[in-house]
């Protein structure tokens, strides 16, 4: 613990007791004499768990201010920081890598570290790795505070470490991770959407997926930006229904999914972003914590505000939130620094005036600590209202979408977290572009820069199809390249009224596929080389029945031959045992029928810019 004058470590306090809670907690009261200072340090070990957690419970004699808190501070040779990156940019395009909420790994004892705040920092330095938070608040006399829990996890292998802390992410996550198939109207209406265009498109995509080809309901038809009033005032009450498109309590829209077996889901920004920016003036002037452009995601009076809405409309039925805008997006990023009193966190200043919320000199790094103050303020009180959401219905579905950043610790309060640094449609005038554009940023996020997030919770504005003739064959190794990511969240980015019988066809029986291997997608991954350097890459998930692998030759000229291993590196087990290959497409027949054993290999021969599906069943 510091705060500005003082650095306080385990070496000024003194035991005074020991307790043991349980045969699965222990705890420690320390004293610290000259600071007033008592703290009880908390260890809790499960039985059926292969992770320790760790929590302080501070109390002070006398104010306080707790600037950052390190709960491990641990020095190990073989310790080390996989993601290095600290990117918390105002300004510039697909340039946001905060850092915030990465794990630490050894690479020889298989352990990893780290802090259960999405917000965190952990990082290494001169052998030591350091896990704590930022956290600026001030402890009255005679209250406490609790901290956020350290976790010490172990693996059997350091060179799967990654797979031993997904494993225990999955464990901790808020809901068990399960797919979530939507329709969502963006590409359909944009903003221009209405209770009749909507009703009409959930009515299409019920009868040709579910009706005539038999695919299982949707899990929710989502109203993204457009539904809501941003030129009313939102001083009091935000997130108004435009009247002239909708029902001011959404009822027919409500209706209209229902009857389709499914539910409603709503698009809506946080900070005010996009569609809602309209609102942000009147809310600035009838005093609310505005930013610029935006409104500040740790301003108390204009966050209760947003939480009374969010509960209100989970309490009324809505069960999927597309959160979109949350510190920025894709270009620009807004940060409170102006010192405003947050609930007892007071924000530092600057100490540079005539600075604005997204001023471009904030990019420069000796202004990371100011601006994590406001991401650790924000993180906090979107993590709130998403516990209270969970009350009220366990079963929501919550995806944090432009401006959010990638923390597996996020998944203890939501289900999908942008994939960041992309935009909202793949680029490219073709779909072999489409894919080495969107497949390039999987690329570097997970293998270049090493992000340490499961790409099975990801959501990457996939799949779109919002025009027709192209090949059932295009269509086809398009949709199942782009599902065989694995991501259990696929939102469809279709025009409903455009789309022929055999484009219905090609995604029907592609969300049937996923449907059928989305077990595999627990232990997903990517594998090969680098999309744009035209090298052959895919995705690729395993369990102890079988799993899936994809492959695509980005090469515009170039037939490739892609030698594979099923090793456990693939994500393959030692129980598989023989195994039957077979495919959704018709583009692998000297492969389909094949038996294979798991550490044996194969040579997969890809045409200019083929993709190729492989389905591994257990015999």
């Amino acid at each position: 613990m510091e705060n500005s004058d003082v650095i306080i470590t385990s070496k000024d306090f003194v035991v005074k007791e020991v307790f043991k809670d349980s045969a699965e907690k222990l705890s420690f009261l320390l004293e610290n004499k000259d600071y007033q200072l008592e703290v009880t340090l908390v260890y809790e070990l499960k039985r059926e768990n292969r992770f320790l957690n760790k929590y302080l419970v501070v109390k002070s004699g006398r104010p306080v201010t707790l600037e950052r808190i390190d709960l491990e501070v641990i020095s190990v040779d073989d310790i080390y920081q996989p993601y290095k990156l600290k990117q918390i940019t105002a300004w510039g395009p697909a340039q946001w890598r905060p850092g915030l909420g990465q794990p630490l790994y050894t690479e020889e004892s298989a352990t990893y570290w780290g802090t259960e705040f999405p917000a965190s920092y952990n990082y290494v330095e001169n052998k030591t790795g350091y896990c704590g938070y930022l956290l600026g608040k001030q402890i009255e006399p005679g209250k406490s505070y609790t901290t956020y829990k350290s976790v010490l996890g172990v693996g059997d292998d350091a060179r799967f470490i990654q797979d031993s802390f997904f494993e225990y992410i999955d464990q901790i996550r808020v809901r068990p991770f399960r797919l979530q198939v939507q329709y969502n109207s963006w590409f359909d209406f944009y903003n221009n959407v209405t209770r009749e265009k909507f009703a009409n498109s959930v009515e299409k995509v019920n009868q040709e997926l579910h009706i005539e080809r038999g695919l299982s309901p949707l899990n929710a038809y989502v109203i993204d930006d457009g539904w809501q009033d941003s030129e009313a005032d939102w001083s009091k009450e935000m997130w108004k229904v435009n009247s002239e498109r909708f029902d001011i309590d959404l009822k027919s829209s409500f209706e209209t999914v229902h009857k389709a077996r499914s539910n409603l889901g709503l698009w809506l920004s946080p900070g005010c972003n996009f569609g809602a920016r309209q609102a942000v003036p009147l809310m600035k002037e009838k005093g609310l914590e505005a930013l610029d452009e935006y409104m500040s995601l740790a301003g108390p009076v204009y966050m209760q505000l947003l939480e009374d809405r969010m509960l209100e409309l989970t309490t009324d039925g809505v069960s999927y939130f597309k959160l979109d805008g949350l510190f920025g997006h894709l270009n620009r990023r807004e940060f409170d620094f102006q010192g405003t009193d947050y609930g007892g966190a007071t924000m530092p200043q600057l100490g540079v005036e005539g600075f604005k919320p997204a001023d471009m000199r904030l990019n420069d790094h000796k202004y990371d600590e100011l601006k994590t103050y406001y991401l650790v303020a924000g993180t906090e009180r979107l993590m709130d209202i998403f516990k209270k959401q969970n009350e009220i219905n366990p079963d929501i579905y919550i995806v944090i979408s432009n401006g959010a950043y990638l923390s597996p610790w996020w998944l203890q309060y939501v289900d999908a977290v942008w994939m960041i640094n992309a935009g909202d449609a793949a680029e490219g005038s073709g779909r072999r572009q489409e894919l080495i554009y969107r497949d390039e940023v999987y690329y570097n996020t997970w293998v270049t820069e090493r992000t340490q997030f499961p790409i099975n919770s990801v959501f990457n504005h996939e799949p779109k199809k919002t025009k027709t003739g192209e090949s059932v064959k295009q269509f086809s190794e398009y949709l199942w390249m782009n599902l065989s990511r694995g991501t259990g969240f696929v939102e469809l980015y279709i025009k409903t009224e455009v789309l022929s019988e055999r484009d219905w066809d090609v995604l029907a029986s592609g969300l049937k596929w996923v449907q059928k291997v989305f077990p595999y997608f627990k232990k997903a991954k990517m594998h090969g080389g680098n999309p744009q350097k035209g090298q052959v890459y895919g995705y690729t998930g395993w369990n102890d029945k079988g799993g899936y692998i994809s492959f695509h030759n980005p090469s515009e000229t170039s037939t490739q031959t892609y030698t594979v291993k099923l090793s456990r590196a693939l994500g393959t087990t030692p129980f598989l045992g023989e195994m039957l290959i077979s495919s959704p497409l018709d583009n692998a027949m000297e492969l389909v029928g094949r038996k294979i054993k798991e550490g044996e290999q194969m040579d997969v021969i890809l045409s200019p810019g083929q993709v190729k599906i492989l389905e591994f069943t257990a015999i």
